[in-house]
């Protein structure tokens, strides 16, 4: 069979002669759609085929990343080739392993538990989302290649390989190290940008610009390496994001929550198709749920149009203040002052990642094209102090919340985080980050 690779993927495949190691380590390391699973499955089936006796390994953090996506691909391939003189297979659903013809197999393995995989000798080892792998992990692995090497893989130039792909990683971890700061001669990382792979639909890359922004455009879709958690966890926000907003008791109210013991954070919003607008913010200490709500009702009390409920799915359930639901408390609430009004209720089954909530509310703070489509009134303290002062921790992916110390040196710091939660609950829902599964 023929395969028409991208660039990227060709030099993924090759071994370059300067390697005189035994051994050859590479990292896939692209955007959305640029084909790291597909060429990873593709390179497992090839040495299969030309090392007769190999024994891979193909490993992943958790199994249904590998059941869902790179089992599913090489199963993908091999049926593909079932009619390709030598390509004979049987995938063993008990074991978790495809058995070929000629004495060569593939394991497919989680890798939570990697202890239990030091007994393994292996010809080659592919890692699914190698950065969400810890580096002790990557480490013990390199020492299971050490599979027998016979006589005809050495006249063919065996090498063991141990090869990965993966999404950029947005803080520089383990992978930046090996591969880019003290990268050994036998190492070799291939930066693959989306942009490269020409059997995506024409407008994909340009539809990728218009709901990120440019920060991660550049991680996720060019395949770069980033620094996209440092600084300030709300990205590129200005004052051309601060208006005036007019409160429009026709428009639809959005109430979106965030729940807590003794202080509840929870932000007013318009929406139109394409952009939110925060106009105000309720953030009142110890209080009950029954309390806010009332405060929402003695603030707007006339209000006409729709009331939609957003927030926390947590709210859904047991209160932390009484049996009842948050939500419950809420819609009783606002169904007894507001007798003719639609009242709805829309949350999520469960909450979504922090990092897919700050991702998708950064993109409409500001997307790849300068596009601005969230506004904040003035008369969001809260929220406003949130976005100029929330942080990651220096390196890392975590979000830098007050110590007690922190609130007691500042007191203002008690109010972090909650109302962001609660802004970016609405944005999420209506605006969730896409992230195309795309071969």
């Amino acid at each position: 069979m023929e395969f028409d690779l991208l660039p990227a993927q060709k030099e993924f495949f090759i071994i370059p002669e300067s390697n005189t190691s035994g051994r050859d380590v590479a990292l896939y390391q692209g955007g959305y759609g640029s084909g790291k699973t597909f060429v990873g499955a593709l390179m497992g089936v090839c040495l299969c085929m030309k090392y007769p006796g190999i024994v891979g390994l193909v490993g992943a953090l958790t199994f249904p990343l590998v059941r869902d996506t790179t089992l599913r691909q090489y199963l993908e391939h091999l049926d593909n080739m079932q009619f390709v003189d030598g390509v004979h297979y049987e995938y063993k659903k008990a074991e978790e392993k495809l058995i070929f013809k000629n004495g060569s197999e593939i394991l497919f393995r989680h890798l939570q538990e990697p202890n239990k995989l030091k007994s393994l000798n292996l010809g080659f080892v592919e890692l699914e989302e190698m950065s969400d792998i810890p580096e002790s992990t990557f480490k013990m692995l390199l020492s299971r290649l050490r599979q027998t090497i016979k006589s005809d893989w050495a006249e063919k130039g065996f090498k063991y390989r141990l090869f990965g792909h993966t999404n950029p990683e947005a803080a520089k971890g383990w992978i930046y190290k090996y591969f880019v700061q003290q990268k050994p001669d036998n190492y070799r990382l291939i930066q693959a940008p989306t942009t490269q792979n020409k059997f995506l639909a024409p407008d994909y890359v340009e539809s990728l610009k218009q709901i990120y922004d440019a920060e991660y455009y550049r991680i996720n879709v060019l395949g770069e390496f980033g620094d996209y958690t440092s600084g300030l966890v709300v990205k590129g926000f200005s004052d051309e994001n601060i208006q005036a907003i007019t409160y429009q008791p026709d428009m639809p109210l959005h109430i979106t929550c965030d729940f807590n013991v003794g202080t509840m954070m929870w932000c007013l919003a318009h929406k139109t198709v394409d952009k939110v607008f925060y106009f105000d913010e309720v953030v009142l200490e110890d209080v009950t749920t029954e309390d806010t709500i009332q405060e929402v009702i003695r603030r707007y009390p006339n209000h006409r149009g729709e009331i939609i409920i957003n927030g926390d799915a947590a709210g859904q359930f047991r209160s932390t203040q009484s049996e009842r639901d948050n939500y419950v408390i809420m819609l009783n609430a606002l169904r007894r002052h507001y007798k003719y009004n639609v009242i709805k209720k829309h949350i999520r089954p469960g909450n979504p990642p922090v990092k897919r909530r700050i991702a998708g509310f950064n993109a409409l703070v500001k997307d790849y094209n300068g596009n601005r489509r969230i506004y904040v009134d003035k008369r969001c303290k809260w929220l406003l102090y949130n976005i100029y002062n929330l942080k990651y921790k220096t390196g890392t992916d975590i979000i830098d919340l007050p110590t007690p110390q922190r609130i007691k040196d500042n007191n203002d710091d008690r109010f972090l985080m909650h109302i962001f939660d609660a802004a970016s609950y609405l944005t999420e829902y209506y605006f969730p980050l896409k992230i195309e599964n795309v071969l």
